[in-house]
C-alpha cells in the first residue's frame, strides 16, 4: 500500500491492495449493462417442468436436441461483472436490469471474485454474471460480532449480501466476508462459447468459482432425479 502511494505508476488494478478496500465513497454511479440482465422465474412442480421442457422443444429445429444444466439457485443478490483484456473493470448490481449501481470497490474485496481472469483463451470483453453472497458460518459470526458491540442482529444472510454491497465503506464490506458463484452469461466477444455446460468449464479455468453442485442432464428423467 505504502508503495503505491508514494509511487502511483506501480499501482495495478488487480494490485493485492485492492482487496482491501480503498476508503469511504460519497454515492454510486449508474452503469448501463452491455446486455440486459433478467430474473428467474419459479415453479414449484414437475408439470410445470415438462410444459416449459415441451415450450423449448418446440422452438428448435427437429435436427436440434436440447439438453440442460441443473444449478442449485444461491440465495444472495445478483452482480454483473465486466472484463476487459482479462481485468476486473466493472462490478455492477442488476438494478433494474438494464442499468445498476457501480459497486466496483465493493465487488473488488470479494476474494471468490478474480481481479484477473487466468490463462490465454480470456475474450478481450466478457460480462459474467453471478451471485454474492454469505455463507451461513460467516452469517453466524457476523451476528455474534453485531450482539457483541450491541448492535441489532441481521435477519437473514441474503438480507447481509445485498446490504454489503451498497455499502459506502469498502472497508467495511471486505470485512463481511462475502462469496460469489458464477452462473449467466452476458455480452461477451468469444465466438467459441457454444453451450451453458461449456461455459461453466470455462469459467472454472479462468479461475472463476462456480458451483460445485451444477449437473448436465440429457433428459427431463435425469432432471426430475437430481431435483
Amino acid at each position: 500500500c505504502e508503495l503505491e502511494q508514494n509511487h502511483p505508476e506501480y499501482g495495478s488494478p488487480d494490485s493485492p491492495t485492492q482487496r482491501v478496500g480503498s476508503g469511504i465513497a460519497e454515492g454510486f454511479a449508474t452503469v448501463t449493462h452491455l446486455q440486459k440482465m433478467f430474473s428467474l422465474d419459479n415453479t414449484y412442480t414437475f408439470e410445470e417442468l415438462n410444459d416449459w421442457d415441451e415450450r423449448v422443444r418446440k422452438g428448435l429445429r427437429a435436427d436440434e436436441k436440447a439438453e440442460y444444466v441443473v444449478e442449485l439457485k444461491i440465495d444472495g443478490v445478483s452482480a454483473n461483472l465486466i472484463y476487459e483484456k482479462a481485468r476486473l473493470r466493472i462490478g455492477a448490481t442488476r438494478g433494474d436490469g438494464e442499468e445498476g449501481e457501480d459497486v466496483t470497490a465493493n465487488i473488488k474485496t470479494i476474494r471468490a471474485i478474480p481481479l484477473r481472469l487466468m490463462g490465454n483463451d480470456t475474450p478481450g470483453l466478457i460480462e459474467i454474471r453471478g451471485e454474492v453472497y454469505m455463507d451461513k458460518r460467516d452469517f453466524q459470526l457476523c451476528n455474534k460480532e453485531r450482539e457483541s458491540g450491541g448492535e441489532a442482529l441481521f435477519a437473514n444472510p441474503r438480507n447481509v449480501a445485498s446490504g454489503s454491497l451498497k455499502l459506502l465503506d469498502s472497508a467495511l464490506v471486505s470485512r463481511r466476508r462475502l462469496h460469489f458463484f458464477a452462473h449467466s452469461l452476458g455480452s461477451h466477444k468469444d465466438d467459441t462459447l457454444k453451450t451453458q455446460w461449456e461455459y461453466l468449464q470455462r469459467l472454472k479455468q479462468w479461475g472463476v468459482r462456480v458451483n460445485p453442485h451444477s449437473k448436465l442432464c440429457k433428459t427431463m428423467d435425469e432432471i426430475k432425479a437430481y431435483c
